[in-house]
Parts: structure tokens; C-alpha cells; sequence
């Protein structure tokens, strides 16, 4: 799966309803669709579909996803030499990338990165969002030292408004990382998050399976078994502790 067969939606987007056509530049791109691919969206979708499951498929697009984000950092030409002793011209990934997951649902990626990549590092940012005023705070961030010097690909799976992302992509500009070295790997998206971060960050690159106006923001309790379901939440004080905990992929 080359860049080259990548979906770019610079073109034009058209929802399941066929009713909206939208320009979002040449920087979002969106994985190739085919049966596979809407399959997996569909479980994902899914309220039925049982966690073990939900996790499998889940894992199934991530990997899809993260490869094709893969593909959108810079490679360098190289020669080998084959077991037979000829020579082969081939490429190489430049190095110098690392990893960051949005917590907690974008930790949910971290493994399909590492099964792509076994060394990488990988940095944490932890958001809270304000259950009442939606308003996103950044409360940690852990990244490699040098990580101004690095392609970051920055992971969430699910994007609503944007102000997540928009927090943590501050976060990174903080640490000096430029914005054209900014590859934000995501599964889910809606036209208003696309649209918001497409003109606050012109220069980033957004890989993502899926532009949809209904993006399904249980994700993260669903990945993690972290659902309401079963758990016995009774007073207003352990409603607040168990969501603080919890809900930080409520962008």
C-alpha cells in the first residue's frame, strides 16, 4: 500500500449521505477504502460487537493505519548486497522518528507502531477535557530529549472537535518539533476536526481510515474495558474520579 494509492482529500470528501463535498488541502490524507477496511469500521461501530472483539479489529485497522502513516515519513536510497552477492538498489527509513500517544486511547496504537518498528521511542502526553466547558488542558508530557530534532508521529484514534490534538500538538511546539515534522496517525474523524486542524496546522500531515460525521468516542473505554458497564458508580464523587480517569479520549 503506497503513498501514491493514498486517498488525498484535497480533492473532495463525500459523506455516506452523499450530501457534502469538502476541501481539506493535500496534507489529510485517507486510507485506501475497500470491503476490508469499511468491514472493520463497521464492527468498530458496532454496539453489539463484544470487547475481545472490538480490541481484535481494532488492532486489525490500527496496523493499517500506522503503516500507511509509516509511509509518510522520509526514506533515503541505500544499496545491499543480497545473499547471492548482488547488489540492490532499495530504500531506507531516515532516521530520527519517534512516537507520541495521546493518552489513554492513543496508547491503544503504541503496539501496532512497535510491531512496525522495534526500536522507536515513544513519548506521552495526557489531556484532560472539562466534562461541563469541553476546554482540554494538557497535565503531562514525557518526549526523547532530542524529539526537536525528530519526525513525530503523533497517535489518536478518535477526533471529534480537534482540541486534543490542538493541545498537544501546542505541547510539541513547546519543545521546538516544527509542524511540517508533525504526522498525526488517527482511525476515526469528523468534518469539523478535519476542517479545524487542516487550518490551525496547514503544515501537518493527518492520516486517517475515515472522515464521518459520527465518530464513535467510546473507543477508548471500549479498547481498555473501561466501560461504565458492570462497575458500580454511585456517588457524584466517584462519577467525577472514574471519568477523570477514564474519558480522557472525550475530545
Amino acid at each position: 500500500m503506497g503513498s501514491a494509492d493514498t486517498t488525498t482529500v484535497g480533492k473532495k470528501l463525500i459523506s455516506d449521505n452523499n450530501d457534502t463535498v469538502e476541501e481539506y488541502g493535500p496534507n489529510l490524507k485517507i486510507l485506501p477504502s475497500n470491503d476490508q477496511v469499511k468491514e472493520l469500521q463497521t464492527i468498530l461501530r458496532d454496539k453489539n460487537t463484544t470487547r475481545s472483539d472490538f480490541k481484535f479489529y481494532a488492532d486489525r485497522l490500527i496496523r493499517l493505519v500506522i503503516e500507511e502513516s509509516l509511509n509518510q515519513l522520509p526514506f533515503s536510497k541505500c544499496v545491499v548486497t543480497t545473499p547471492t552477492g548482488a547488489k540492490y538498489k532499495g530504500l531506507k527509513y531516515q532516521k530520527g522518528n519517534c512516537g507520541v500517544s495521546i493518552v489513554r486511547s492513543g496508547e491503544a496504537m503504541e503496539q501496532g507502531l512497535r510491531d512496525c518498528c522495534r526500536s522507536i521511542r515513544i513519548g506521552k502526553i495526557l489531556v484532560e477535557s472539562n466534562a461541563d466547558t469541553h476546554e482540554a488542558r494538557v497535565v503531562y508530557a514525557k518526549f526523547p530529549d532530542d524529539i526537536s530534532e525528530r519526525k513525530v508521529l503523533l497517535m489518536y484514534p478518535i477526533m471529534s472537535t480537534g482540541n486534543t490534538v490542538i493541545k498537544a500538538i501546542a505541547v510539541l511546539k513547546e519543545h521546538n518539533v516544527q509542524e511540517e515534522n508533525i504526522i498525526l496517525s488517527n482511525l476515526f474523524c469528523t468534518p469539523i476536526a478535519a476542517k479545524t486542524l487542516v487550518t490551525a496546522f496547514p503544515k501537518m500531515k493527518i492520516l486517517t481510515s475515515e472522515i464521518h460525521y459520527v465518530a464513535p468516542n467510546n473507543f477508548g473505554q471500549k479498547y481498555f474495558g473501561t466501560e461504565y458497564h458492570g462497575v458500580e458508580v454511585t456517588s457524584n464523587v466517584q462519577k467525577t474520579n472514574f471519568a477523570r480517569r477514564y474519558s480522557y479520549d472525550s475530545d
